[in-house]
Parts: structure tokens; sequence; C-alpha cells
């Protein structure tokens, strides 16, 4: 039986559908269901064993990117959400989705523990302005569920303006480090080091940082968008003969995963 994935949609989401047939080709039942519908608890975040929260502009990003979804989150969900977490099971968040995560607590920390939504930030962009663009992105944790095993960078868009990770003072960078929570970073077409380098790193994220897990590693949030690069059409180069980079093998692993428990 495939595992059930749970697909938030917030007003304003738009890459529901998009991430739903990443998980569909991945090999999960992928069902999009709308935050009333469980505030109303005629569905119920138990039955399912994945949980996305996708991209877009929930709220239409009023107070901020993600912060009124992040607020939906702790105020109506933060225990059901903990049990989910602390069961094991795969949550993923993308581009708005990451910042309801963060801005939440869930990352880097579980919500309503430790630094809670002062550990970390998204913030705006370091030139100022709306990144759009593709870029290239290595899995770097094997902690991570979601990046284990994979060796393939991968080649995917962005489409954000408050995309800058950053770690604050509660939240010590060494820790950060100690306890493998950086996933994914941006880097060169070459494989190398971004270095901070515009737009390489297209919103000045410290250490290239363009996704982290929480440290039990079933938590993944990242800015760049893998459920757009799922064929080989999509590649933004296909008209060349050139393919490689899909995110789709990323789904795969949580998929995967979310089988097993």
């Amino acid at each position: 039986m495939n595992p059930k994935a749970l697909i938030l949609q917030a007003h304003g989401s738009n890459r529901d559908f998009d991430v739903m047939n990443a998980l569909t080709l991945a090999g999960a039942d992928a069902i999009g269901v709308p935050l009333n519908e469980l505030r109303a608890r005629r569905t119920l975040f138990r039955d399912f064993q994945l949980l996305v929260v996708p991209g877009g502009f929930s709220y239409a990003d009023a107070l901020g990117a993600g912060k009124l979804l992040a607020l939906d989150l702790t105020s109506y969900f933060a225990d059901e959400i903990i049990a989910f977490v602390d069961s094991g099971k795969p949550v993923i968040g993308i581009c708005n989705g990451f910042q309801a995560l963060v801005k939440s607590g869930i990352l880097p920390s579980p919500v309503g523990r430790g630094a809670g939504g002062e550990g970390a930030t998204l913030t705006f962009n370091a030139q100022g302005h709306f990144e759009c663009r593709w870029v290239t992105l290595k899995p770097v944790s094997q902690t991570c569920i979601w990046t284990k095993g994979l060796d393939e960078f991968i080649i995917c868009p962005i489409a954000h303006g408050e995309g800058n990770f950053q770690t604050t003072d509660i939240f010590p960078l060494s820790s950060f480090l100690e306890q493998n929570q950086i996933a994914i970073t941006y880097i060169r077409a070459d494989g190398s080091p971004a270095n901070g380098e515009y737009p390489i790193n297209p919103n000045g994220s410290m250490l290239d940082i363009a996704g982290i897990c929480n440290p039990q590693g079933n938590v993944l949030g990242l800015m760049p968008h893998p459920e757009n690069h799922i064929f080989d059409w999509q590649h933004p180069r296909h008209t060349r003969g050139e393919t490689g980079g899909s995110g789709l093998k990323l789904f795969e692993n949580g998929v995967k995963y979310a089988a097993q428990i």
C-alpha cells in the first residue's frame, strides 16, 4: 500500500498540485487538504504518513512571508504536528512552506521547545529584490532522510523574496553544525562551493544554505523547488540535449521512508 501524503492547502498556496504530482510519481497517495478541513477535524494528521507544506504565497505573505501560515500551525495544530514529527514521519516544507516551518519554530527546533521561531530566520534576499532563476544544489546531510544517499546534484528553480537563511544567538551556529542540520547547499554548476557569490547563492544565506533539517532528520525545509524539475523536459536546457539534476529522487527518498513507518 502506498503511503498517504498530506499536502496542506492555505489561501495563496500555488505549488500544491506540483508537489502532489511529484509525490504521486514517487509512489505516494498525495492528497491536498485545506486548512479548514483540518481545523474542523474532518481530516486528521495522524491518518497520514507524510506531511508537506507547499510553496506559494500563503495569505498573500501578509505580515511577512509564511508568517500567518506559521500562526495557523502553532495556534491550531501544534500538538498534532509535534506528534507527527516525534513519530519520525517525514515532513517537508518548500519555499513558503519552509518559511512557515521556520517562523513557527518547527525548524530548526520543534514547536514549543528550545529556541522556537527565534532560533533562525528567513529574511529578505541580500540583493533586495525577488529572485526567480534556476540554481544548482548539493544534497549534504546524511542525517536527513530526504537527502541521505543522494549523490547527484539537483537543478531546479527558485522564486522568492525572503530566502536568506540566518541563525541567531539563541541558536548557535556551532550547535547547528554539530547536529548536521545543513541538508542542501547552493553550489556552482561544476560542483565547487558558491562561497556566498551572487547569483550562485541567490539570496545571501549563510554557508550557502538552501535547506535545513531538524536534528532527527525527518523534517526538511528548503527554498528551491525540486518539484518543478521531475521530468526531463523541464530541464532549462533540455532543447539542447541536456538532462540530469532531477528533484524526483528527493521525493522518492521521503516516500520510501514513509512506507517503512
